[in-house]
């Protein structure tokens, strides 16, 4: 298939930038229903066949989209309404689906699941703006005739949102399945039989990492034998256009500022977006392991988040820790998020006690038990260096861990929304480092704020 840049010469205009990209939504009845597994094996079974796939993900989840980029060779984005707001969400569809055949999307929780409750960040909300048909993952275990009116409900709830199909997943019998097809109202696209190699191991932050689990093609065979891969294309094709404001205009500077970004099994939670706004804001960034090597000679750190608790003894011992906390003091800026913002502590809790960098005063501990899983959003009151005094966040906590802070102990930022470190404050700070509960999605003056940060400490 010839690859498409999903901006048509005859579209644009003053008013925007014309998308006709074809494009689907993967939603599913409620988390659980096997729709993560299904999109991957779609999206194996789409570039096995020469497409050229562009993988999104719906909320704020890490993992998913690492498992999305594995498979398609593109990095899955992140599309999340209440962090980056409809137009944005927009625009980072529009441009990230440059060279790309097809888009598919997965979806978050349930169809209809937002927040607080409301439509805000649903599946169904990123649905509507993208204008883009939805194929619906029911799990039908210990249902046949029933999952009907299930999806009669589904595909009438919101005229605004098209259901265009349906993939039935945990069929157990050929029986079974003949019943449920007996009683089709919507276009039926597949029934996936129960197989216990199609899911992924989860742990306690949800499902293991693409680089854990690999791949051996076996999803996508599944998807090719029991479903209709041509419909699921004809549906993505329906799509009408839509039109977006055009890509946000960034002034693009040369990087004068190396920030350093640890990227290993420790640190490994980012948003694509957040990378490529601190590239624009003038950043070169250079990525490195604190688990194996040195700390690079960099101007700034962006530690986010990931797994330092399974890794804890080794980054104890690692030479990057001793020369993280030494250049911190010496006025680094360093931003450390939920992950990152452990190790920035004096020590880490794991069954036993872990000393980490020192750079702020406070120990950490896992509790084993989920401490916060909510968006957060909050404004920046003043004292880190890194963010703008008055500007506003919004972003996403979820973890097991609790921080206890020194009685003298200083925050960045106070939230109108979220748990934060404290009470609803987060971005404790010291010297120029700062560690948030937060995973923020980045505003360009934020991003300009960290790369001005970064050069009055390398004029130093």
């Amino acid at each position: 298939m010839t690859a498409r840049d999903g901006l048509p010469d005859d579209g644009d205009g003053p008013g925007g930038v014309r998308v006709t990209i074809p494009r689907v939504v993967i939603a599913g009845t409620h988390s659980g229903c096997g729709k993560t597994t299904i999109t991957r094996g779609i999206m194996e079974a789409l570039v096995s066949r020469g497409y050229t796939v562009q993988p999104f993900k719906v909320g704020p989840d890490f993992i998913d989209p690492t498992h999305h980029s594995a498979v398609c060779g593109r990095v899955s984005r992140n599309l999340d309404t209440f962090m980056m707001g409809e137009e944005g969400v927009r625009e980072t569809f529009s441009r990230a689906c440059r060279g790309a055949d097809i888009a598919v999307i997965e979806g978050v929780m349930g169809m209809f699941d937002g927040l607080d409750g409301t439509d805000c960040a649903s599946t169904a909300h990123v649905s509507r703006i993208l204008s883009s048909p939805c194929i619906l993952v029911t799990d039908v275990h210990g249902m046949s005739r029933s999952v009907h009116a299930l999806l009669l409900g589904y595909s009438m709830f919101d005229p605004l949102v098209r259901v265009a199909g349906v993939i039935f997943n945990r069929v157990g019998s050929d029986r079974h399945r003949d019943i449920i097809s007996s009683g089709l109202r919507l276009t039926s696209l597949g029934f996936v039989p129960r197989h216990p190699g199609l899911r992924v191991e989860s742990r306690h932050l949800g499902l293991w990492m693409a680089h854990e689990t690999g791949s051996d093609g076996t999803w996508g065979r599944t998807i090719e034998e029991h479903c209709d891969i041509e419909g699921i294309v004809r549906i993505a094709g329906s799509a009408p256009p839509i039109l977006t404001g055009g890509p946000v205009e960034r002034r693009v500077t040369p990087p004068f500022v190396r920030i350093g970004v640890a990227m290993d099994p420790a640190f490994c939670f980012y948003y694509k977006e957040n990378l490529d706004i601190l590239r624009a804001a003038g950043a070169d960034l250079v990525f490195f392991s604190p688990l194996k090597d040195p700390l690079p000679p960099v101007d700034a750190v962006y530690l986010g988040g990931g797994y330092p608790e399974l890794h804890a003894e080794e980054l104890s011992r690692a030479a990057c820790t001793a020369a993280l906390q030494k250049a911190a003091c010496d006025g680094m800026p360093v931003l450390g998020e939920c992950g990152g913002l452990l190790y920035l502590c004096e020590s880490l809790g794991v069954e036993r006690t872990f000393p980490m960098a020192g750079v702020l005063p406070a120990a950490a501990e896992m509790t084993g038990k989920l401490q916060a899983l909510d968006y957060v959003s909050g404004v920046w009151s003043g004292g880190a260096p890194l963010a703008p005094s008055g500007s506003s966040m919004r972003g996403h906590e979820f973890h097991y861990s609790a921080v206890a802070c020194r009685a003298d102990a200083r925050f960045a930022l106070r939230l109108s929304r979220g748990r934060g470190i404290s009470s609803g404050m987060d971005g404790l700070y010291e010297h120029g480092s700062v560690g948030t509960y937060a995973h923020s999605h980045f505003s360009f003056a934020f991003a300009e704020s960290f790369v001005r940060a970064a050069r009055d400490w390398q004029r130093t």
